[in-house]
């Protein structure tokens, strides 16, 4: 059924930007906690730029580069190469 859905969703973002078709995979590919410590920021050229919230969980994201980054390009329908995370800046203006 999951697959089902992740197939689904992939089709019905086919009229977004390549950036926001990867922002919505993003939940899908990591579930929703996992999610909810880092946004998608930016792409070009096959790579997903990610900002994480904290040191810790930029390092479990990164366990999982690979992964997530095979999960985003099928869901979003995207070419996916590479993931690069960095870490939130608190005192952005």
């Amino acid at each position: 059924m999951r697959d089902l859905l992740k197939g689904a969703l992939g089709r019905s973002l086919a009229g977004l930007s390549e950036e926001d078709r990867l922002a919505a995979a993003w939940t899908v590919a990591c579930g929703k906690a996992m999610a909810e410590h880092g946004t998608v920021v930016g792409y070009v050229e096959g790579v997903v730029r990610v900002e994480v919230v904290d040191v810790a969980w930029l390092r479990q994201l990164m366990s999982m580069r690979g992964q997530l980054a095979r999960e985003m390009a099928r869901i979003a329908g995207v070419k996916v190469t590479e993931i690069h995370f960095e870490s939130k800046r608190n005192d952005r203006r």
